[in-house]
């Protein structure tokens, strides 16, 4: 009998051929040159087209929101022709993508904005670092957002969700997890507003709400998802003083849109799986559509989770690196890859798309 995380699944306007999720893994090899994907870009993800659903690296909605040297974005012309050549290639496999929208507000570095500031909801410098295409530096000092410029910053959103359906993937997910600037306007670790967005946790999710609300109008709710890291604080974003209150009423955005699903990181990005007890399961039953679970999952965790109903779907990173077929090789209960030590962030082929497959592509 086949187990359930290698089965269908339809949920939104998508239907998947399993389970498994390949969750977004930055790469740092977009041309930098307009930070557009290449023809390397479109090896890399093809030859993972046997995951249910991929999704992207972070792709930036606009210069502004870039944060690490190398990464691709989704707000020019050139960008949207190169992002096609990887889903016409995926769905030449079988394959579904998504594209993952993100703005890294303050994790961010002068020399990769031109010189200027990165924007934050309030003017708080991180306690992180960033890779500058030379070296690791510390994020720069930001400065907050006004509120025409939040408006603003929401419109980048919105013309970043038409790009990507005009280069022709399955479906968005907005990045609201790691620190990243939807979650510095959700906790008041990282927002000390004192206006409308800023304050209560109504207020200080209501760019939350705005965002998701722009994008859903160019993409569909059907084809619209989330990542939130509500117990992590990656990139220096630290704990809400009421983390299970305040990612209440997030979720509880995300069902008046009726978003398609959620992508949970469940604790600590690559740590212990530390979470209160019993508040991911009240999260998780909190959220009316598909739930994908995230977060150091080997296969018979994977497996147990998605029979058991404590997720709809699974998504793997670091395992996707070096197992291209990760997919088929979970299915078969084949060995896996081992991760490699180099060749993980920048350079070209070697590390990137030269990784065997158990059965090479026809």
């Amino acid at each position: 009998m086949t187990e359930k995380l290698f089965t269908p699944i339809a949920f939104g306007d998508l239907t998947l051929k399993n389970r498994v999720v390949m969750a977004p893994l930055t790469r740092n090899r977009a041309d930098p040159e307009g930070d557009v994907p290449t023809d390397l870009t479109v090896e890399y993800y093809s030859q993972r087209a046997g995951a249910g659903l991929i999704v992207t690296e972070g792709s930036q909605i606009s210069p502004e929101g870039k944060g690490y040297a190398w990464t691709p974005g989704i707000y020019s012309e050139a960008q949207v022709a190169a992002w096609r050549k990887v889903t016409e290639a995926v769905h030449a496999r079988g394959g579904r993508i998504a594209i993952q929208l993100w703005h890294v507000g303050r994790i961010s570095h002068t020399s990769l904005l031109d010189g200027r500031q990165p924007v934050a909801p309030s003017a708080l410098t991180a306690a992180s670092r960033t890779f500058d295409g030379s070296q690791f530096v510390e994020t720069s000092a930001p400065r907050a957002l006004d509120e025409a410029e939040i408006a603003r910053v929401v419109e980048d959103y919105r013309h970043a969700a038409r790009n990507a359906k005009a280069a022709g993937f399955d479906a968005v997910e907005i990045h609201g997890a790691n620190g990243y600037l939807i979650d510095q306007f959700l906790r008041d670790t990282s927002n000390t507003r004192t206006d409308a967005y800023g304050g209560s946790q109504e207020n200080r999710v209501r760019f939350l709400d705005e965002v998701v609300g722009a994008v859903v109008s160019e993409m569909g709710a059907g084809r619209t998802g989330i990542r939130l890291s509500p117990f992590s604080n990656a990139n220096d974003v630290g704990l809400d003083s009421d983390t299970l209150g305040l990612f209440s009423k997030a979720i509880d955005v995300l069902n008046r849109h009726g978003l398609a699903f959620l992508h949970m990181v469940e604790g600590q990005t690559g740590g212990p799986r530390d979470w209160p007890e019993g508040a991911l399961e009240t999260l998780r039953g909190r959220f009316h559509g598909t739930y994908i679970a995230n977060n150091g999952y080997g296969r018979d965790l994977a497996v147990a989770a998605v029979a058991s109903g404590k997720a709809d779907m699974v998504a793997f990173g670091k395992l996707y690196i070096s197992n291209p077929d990760l997919a088929e090789r979970l299915a078969a209960g084949a060995p896996l890859a081992p991760l490699p030590t180099e060749g993980l962030y920048g350079g070209g082929a070697q590390g990137y798309t030269d990784y065997p497959a158990l059965v090479p592509a026809a």
